[in-house]
């Protein structure tokens, strides 16, 4: 059996900490309206505005092309502010899908093609592609938001830059230096990295004393 990595030890204490955590969406088109509507808003106003959408079947690219417009406002509204913004987003996104009905199979294939076929979706961003590519499309690769950024690096994985695609390159190698190549475990680790940043590892004044990492991490170490 495979020795259990550093950074694996640290994902099943996080695990351990809060919990099992929710997934992003399969569907390829569902994590796209996920993306736009996690902009500015919070999970909870996200998932109701995602749950408003799937009672009125609007779901699918040609659902939503067919929506009444009002029921879109309606459930989008429940995201948050810039409405309009996402509205313009989630249109422009189900034009994408139903002029490319096979981008579901291209993302699933190979990977750069795979990568350039989500550069005409808005609101997405790298970030976004990447979690498009791990959890609809099963490829091997690891997101780095902000908060994973941080997370990696103040645990001592990856090297900061001035340009932030280089900071997550560099995230990306070192983490994926210390996971098994399987797509479970990648999942795992973006979506508690991630969590952490936000819930515990934060920005400013990050909660080390009651952080399950702290024992490990060299960064949390230097502030208590």
């Amino acid at each position: 059996m495979a020795a259990v990595s550093r950074l694996e030890r640290a994902v099943d204490a996080l695990h351990q900490f809060y919990g099992t955590l929710p997934a992003p969406p399969r569907d390829p088109f569902t994590l796209f309206v996920w993306e736009v509507l996690s902009v500015h808003s919070t999970p909870q106003k996200r998932d109701a505005a995602l749950a408003a959408l799937k009672r009125h079947r609007a779901l699918t690219p040609d659902a939503m092309w067919k929506a009444p417009q009002k029921r879109l406002e309606e459930s989008v509204k429940l995201a948050g502010p810039y409405v309009e913004n996402r509205l313009r987003a989630l249109r422009t996104g189900v034009e994408v899908f139903r002029r490319q009905p096979k981008l579901p199979s291209i993302i699933r294939g190979p990977l750069p093609p795979a990568r350039k076929a989500l550069d005409g979706l808005p609101q997405m961003g790298e970030g976004g592609a990447y979690r498009m590519l791990l959890f609809a499309a099963d490829h091997l690769v690891l997101p780095v938001d902000a908060r994973v950024s941080r997370v990696a690096r103040r645990f001592g994985y990856g090297e900061s830059h001035k340009d932030f695609t280089k900071t997550a390159r560099s995230v990306r190698a070192a983490v994926a230096s210390e996971l098994p190549e399987s797509i479970d475990a990648y999942r795992r680790a973006f979506l508690y990295l991630s969590h952490h940043g936000a819930a515990t590892c934060t920005e400013a004044d990050p909660h080390c004393p009651v952080c399950p990492l702290l024992p490990d991490c060299p960064e949390g170490k230097k502030r208590v």
